[in-house]
Formats: structure tokens, sequence, C-alpha cells
């Protein structure tokens, strides 16, 4: 089926879904894949947080310059040993269900992160021993170490309120009917299809609230999403592709918002976990010759027409904790064969390497096929619907999984996650105990220099290791109708909804 006739249909569905009678007071938004489970203690998609954004409110958020601003809560304090932080809570907010978002609630939901079976914020929260309540609207989280990322954590899901009441009536089908206190409410999800959400006219903020409903729906295709926004479907759009770049900014009725990523694009392998025991996954010199088989650049002058980073590490080469005296290394296929022959290895290496389906995540995937098909690797490419491919990344069903990560504020969220020895979002099963005392000690410090130090040690043993290959760093693209006002580009690439309007 040709992309504009998709673009029809979508956008059949998307006027018989949302209905004229309500344009001018739905916005809709058009994101790029499904998200996971919508319970802050579980998610952990970047498409995800975006859907966050819109009702559940954090104790702290960030800036358009990385400033950590007051959210739900009103400030924080750090004691002077690092071991304890006691946070001011806004007064007179409420839950969806009009439960008060009180000193109790908020210890709930973070010890809900830190105790929930799945949780994937176990890790962020590691630090804190317990929660106290200190009166009706302050609580004190008393740690077990100094922790420097602490406050750069609660800006995120971590720092996400649930309704007690809610979270405990619904158990584990919590994320079906999620309860928080954003300024909308959750109404209905349709997995695949669409999710809705109306104003929450107790929100503490209700007078910068201006839309009666969102509606968020997932388009995989991006040159859908963008022929909807072009014929009125959608109000806006994220994750542009870069080719559509000219396209967007000579259209008069559109906008273009753009930012660097805090994250970046890389190749996790499944070094612990993978059940076929590939050269890849036991072989530190077959993983460098897969990196050394790759240009960074040609792929971002190729799939992204140079608007990209191309980076070799968690953090862009702009970020303040890039380690300089490791830069992008330039593609030798002539090193890279002969780190396979000292590894033992006969080409070609057949790799199960698994995407999220999309036309970037594919383009990408065949020019590293055809990168490392020089070298010596015989790449199978898997596109796996994006809610899958996390399915299976836990369950240690790829030997390459190559994935997005939208990236955080403080170097420690790009990192300690996905590398720790059992960390949960360590789909590789990536284990070296000199790595993991790197990153412990990168959260007891909050000297820049002390910390700029560690990183330099752990990102040597990392490009040794390579349980992640980073490939780039995404320049951030949302595209917006001009009818509509108010919106400001975050670093995190997350919509904000407050101060939405149209005209």
């Amino acid at each position: 089926m040709s992309p504009m006739r998709l673009a029809i249909l979508a956008s059949a569905l998307l006027t018989s879904l949302v209905g004229t009678a309500q344009a001018q007071t739905t916005l809709r938004i058009g994101i790029a894949e499904d998200p996971d489970i919508l319970d802050p203690s579980i998610g952990r998609t970047y498409v995800g947080r975006i859907v966050f954004s819109a009702f559940c409110d954090k104790l702290f958020d960030i800036d358009e310059k990385l400033n950590i601003v007051p959210q739900l809560a009103l400030s924080h304090e750090t004691s002077a040993d690092g071991k304890e932080m006691t946070i001011k809570l806004r007064p007179n907010v409420k839950f969806h269900d009009g439960e008060p978002l009180d000193a109790e609630a908020a210890k709930f939901s973070i010890e809900r992160h830190m105790t929930l079976p799945t949780s994937f914020r176990k890790s962020e929260l590691a630090s804190v021993d317990h929660v106290e309540v200190v009166d009706p609207l302050t609580i004190k989280l008393v740690l077990k170490t100094p922790y420097s990322p602490l406050i750069a954590q609660l800006t995120d899901r971590s720092g996400m309120m649930v309704s007690p009441k809610a979270a405990k009536e619904a158990g584990d089908k919590f994320g079906l009917h999620p309860v928080c206190a954003g300024p909308y409410k959750f109404v209905e999800r349709i997995q695949q299809d669409r999710m809705v959400f109306e104003r929450f006219t107790d929100y503490w903020n209700k007078d910068n609230i201006h839309i009666d409903r969102v509606v968020f729906l997932p388009i995989v295709d991006a040159t859908v999403r963008l022929a909807n926004l072009k014929s009125g479907g959608l109000d806006l759009i994220e994750r542009v592709l870069a080719t559509d770049i000219k396209d967007v900014r000579a259209d008069s009725r559109l906008v273009l918002s753009t930012a660097p990523e805090l994250g970046y694009l890389g190749l996790t392998v499944n070094i612990g976990n993978d059940k076929a025991k590939g050269p890849l996954s036991q072989s530190a010199k077959v993983r460098q010759a897969l990196d050394l088989s790759i240009d960074r650049e040609a792929i971002n002058q190729v799939v992204f027409n140079g608007e990209f980073t191309p980076g070799n590490q968690w953090v862009s080469p702009t970020h303040p904790y890039y380690q300089k005296a490791f830069p992008v290394r330039g593609r030798d296929i002539a090193k890279a064969k002969a780190l396979l022959k000292e590894a033992g290895i006969t080409s070609p290496v057949t790799v199960d390497y698994m995407i999220p389906k999309g036309a970037e995540n594919e383009a990408v995937a065949q020019v590293v096929q055809s990168m490392a098909a020089e070298a010596g690797f015989d790449i199978k490419i898997r596109a796996v619907e994006f809610a899958t491919t996390f399915k299976q990344a836990q369950a240690g069903e790829f030997q390459v999984f190559q994935i997005n990560w939208s990236g955080r504020i403080d170097p420690d969220g790009n990192s300690y996650i996905f590398m720790r020895s059992k960390a949960p979002q360590n789909d590789g099963g990536y284990a070296n105990p000199e790595a993991d005392k790197l990153m412990e000690d990168g959260r007891l410090t909050a000297n820049v220099d002390e910390r700029k130090a560690i990183y330099e040690k752990l990102t040597k043993v990392l490009l040794a290791d390579l349980p992640i290959i980073y490939i780039y760093h995404r320049t951030l693209l949302i595209a917006h109708t001009k009818k509509l006002e108010g919106y400001r580009q975050m670093p995190d690439g997350l919509v904000r909804v407050v101060g939405l309007k149209f005209k």
C-alpha cells in the first residue's frame, strides 16, 4: 500500500475517532509507537514517557536549559553528609480520584517504585533506605549512601506520584487505568489504536490548561504521521524524519521544533543471556570487530541527511561528561577482520539482530548490515512490533538489540540501569565488577571533576567490553500546526501539554 493511501486511511480513521465537532478542543498527537504499560513504576519506553507527561506529574521537572524546577514539590534540601533529602510538597494537590497528594501519598509512591516486584525504578532509587513523613507536606528520603543523581531521578518516572487508593485497589492492573496528579486524567486506551485523556478540573495548575482533551494516536509510519499533520488529522507529531525537515520547513502551516537529544541509539549486545552462545557474546574481540566495521558518519549522512551526531559513548560529544580521551573511532575493516582472526573465528559470524519496526530503524539496520558484512558478519535483521521487542529483550531472545534511549540529564541515568550487573534494563546481562564499582563510585560524589575522572575510567572499560555499541545521538524533531500555540521543546523530548492552546 502506498504511503499516500495509508495517509488517507489514517486521516479518515482519525476523523472518525475524534470527531469534527471536538476538533477545536482536542489535541491530537501522533506518536511513533504504542507505549508499554501506563504505570510509572513499570513503564520503560520513551514513547510512554511522552504520554505520562499529559497525566502524571512528578516531584520535579526540567526546563529548556536542563535546570531542575519544582512541579509537585516546592523545594528540596540535602543534608551536609549527602545522606538525607528533605522535600517540601506543593499544597492543595489532588489525584484524579479526588484523593489528596500529601506526605503519606508521596511516601507510598516512592516506596511503590522501590518495592513493586516488576518495578524498573528500583535501581534508580536503590540508594534510598527508607522514606519518612516529617509533616503533612514534608517527606525525608534517608539514603544508604550519598547519591548525587537522586534529584535528577525525581524529574522522571521515579518522581511520579500515583494515588495510593487507586494503586491498592487496582494492584497489578493499575497501568490499565492509571490515576495520577497531572493536568489530564485517563479516559480509555485501545491497544495499538489510541489513548484518550480529558482535562482534570481540580489540577493544581488548571489556569494553564486550555484544551479539553488529549488523544495520542500510535502511527508507526513517519510518512503517514506527517501526511496527517499536513491534512489536519493531527495537531502535533513526534519523531519527524530527518529527511522530511525541508518539507516541514517549507510548509507555511507547520512549525518544526528541534533540540539535541540527551540519549542515544545503541546496539545492546546479549553477552550474558545469549542462548546460542554465539561468537559475539563470547568474545570482546568479536564485538570490537563489529564496532570497527561501522561508519557512524556514513549512517548519519545516508539515513539522516547529516542532521544527527555520531557517537560512541552514552552521552553525546557535546555533553559535559563526554570523555574526549576516547573519540569516535573511524571505520577499519582490516583491523576488524584481524580481530576476528585473533578470536579464532571463522566468518561469517551470524547475528540475530532485533529492531523495533519503523522506517528509520530498518534503514539504520540495513546500513549496519551492509557495513558489517564486509568485515565478516552475517546480520539477520528481525523487525518486531515495538512493545514486543522489550519482552523479547528481557527474555534474552536476541543477540543484538538496536534500540533508542531517550536519555537523562545526569550521566548515571544513561549508564547504570543498562550496564550495572543485574540492573533491571540490563537486557544483555553484562557483568563486570570493575565497571560496577566505577558506576557506584560515580553516584557517591557530586563533585563534577571527580565524577568526570570516574567516568573516564568507566568509558575505557566499556569501550573494551562493548556491552552496548553506541551509534549516534538524535536531534529531536517535533512538528505541529501553527494553530497550536505555546509549545516549548524540552531536551528530554517529551511533549508538555501545560500552556498549549489553539488559536
